[in-house]
């Protein structure tokens, strides 16, 4: 009798436990585990099957994955910034150390008086525009 039990599992096959309870307790047990297990597979057939849920939650996930890396690269280019900002900084420190006293006191004074500069500023520009155009009336266009 056993090789015929143990043949009927090998053709069905189930690796399950023997089928045959040894009381109604264990049966209960068996039944309350079996609609357990059927239970948690309708569940996941029902997942499965609701696209459109899952779309929303794809989306969802999506949008906070670009959410993060915006905040990421909003910091990242803040300190590239920062970055920027303090080497330009000792640049025109470096710089500023290397310019002789005397123009850096010409500028200085320059800037005290702004009219004169505004004079030379005109000066230049009106010489340029000349320039300009004597250089196409002689025909360099």
């Amino acid at each position: 009798m056993t090789d015929a039990t143990s043949g009927d599992r090998a053709r069905t096959g189930s690796t399950a436990q023997p089928t045959g309870a040894k009381g109604p307790d264990e049966l209960r047990r068996q039944i309350e585990q079996t609609r357990s297990q059927l239970g948690d597979t309708v569940e996941e057939l029902a997942g499965k099957a609701d696209v459109k849920g899952r779309a929303k939650a794809r989306a969802a996930d999506l949008r906070d994955k670009a959410g993060a890396m915006t905040v990421q690269l909003r910091s990242s280019a803040a300190h590239a910034g920062h970055t920027v900002q303090e080497k330009a900084g000792r640049a025109g420190h470096s710089a500023e150390e290397r310019v002789p006293d005397r123009p850096r006191g010409a500028v200085r004074s320059g800037l005290g008086r702004p009219r004169v500069l505004l004079a030379a500023g005109a000066a230049c520009a009106l010489g340029t525009a000349t320039g300009v155009l004597a250089y196409r009336h002689q025909g360099h266009r």
